[in-house]
């Protein structure tokens, strides 16, 4: 693809960036997310393209055909060819540097590094310290590897009932979701994707924690003041009310 006539990008990956679907470490919502890339949380989404110049510098390219970014990741996912390659007109925004690491590389290509001409570029987050991007980074995970934390907690670990967890921070973080029925938040807060079976996987953020749930099991909770902790929730009485709630209310990916 090209970012000018002038300088060709190299494709590495791309991903979207929608109200249902962005990377989570950059908000704990769509608009947020978006603001944190200078972009208007316009209600059809972004593509973002994760690329790099002939010298090896980092560049994201967000562009409005959202389509043929979805087409790409699918098409990259079941291991077959796709030439992401935009037109000019319908690139939005040329941001150096990447907001998430990459873990391919191109081959014949200098070593990825940050424009030299760039004051300020984006770079993932330090995984070294512990903030709100690496809480959401958790969440994604635990997400990700759903059945490896749920064996690891089973039989091991007492379950946190609605109140308890450090200064019943934990009872104030399901009342906040709870909150999400009555008043709803901003698009992404709240974020449903399948699950085996007729289950769903609910991804729900807030100020200062984020829950990752199965609609037909329990929660994980992770808070911004607990570093690395990850707190389980059982299922009981009222959570499986609550998640059904979440779900009705949840923005689901359209593919």
């Amino acid at each position: 693809m090209e970012a000018t006539e002038e300088e060709p990008l190299y494709v590495l990956t791309a991903l979207l960036l929608t109200p249902a679907q962005f990377p989570s470490v950059l908000g704990d919502d769509y608009p947020a997310a978006c603001g944190r890339l200078g972009l208007e949380p316009y209600a059809e989404g972004y593509g973002l393209i994760l690329a790099q110049d002939g010298d090896g510098a980092r560049w994201t390219v967000a562009t409005e055909d959202v389509t043929d970014v979805a087409c790409a990741v699918a098409a990259w996912d079941c291991g077959m060819e796709y030439d992401l390659s935009p037109r000019e007109e319908v690139v939005t925004a040329v941001l150096p540097g990447w907001p998430l690491d990459v873990a391919v590389a191109a081959p014949g290509m200098p070593a990825p590094h940050d424009p030299e001409e760039a004051e300020e570029a984006l770079a993932p987050p330090d995984t070294g310290t512990w903030g709100a991007p690496q809480r959401r980074l958790g969440a994604d995970e635990i997400a990700l590897r759903w059945a490896e934390w749920r064996e690891e907690v089973e039989g091991s670990v007492e379950f946190a009932a609605e109140g308890d967890g450090p200064g019943g921070r934990l009872g104030e973080v399901l009342g906040e979701a709870r909150d999400y029925l009555e008043t709803p938040p901003p698009p992404g807060r709240v974020r449903s994707a399948f699950a085996s079976g007729e289950a769903r996987t609910l991804r729900a953020d807030g100020p200062g924690w984020s829950m990752v749930a199965r609609t037909d099991d329990i929660a994980f909770v992770l808070l911004d003041e607990e570093p690395g902790e990850v707190l389980p929730v059982g299922r009981g009485t009222a959570l499986p009310e609550l998640l059904a709630g979440l779900d009705g209310l949840a923005l689901r990916p359209a593919l």
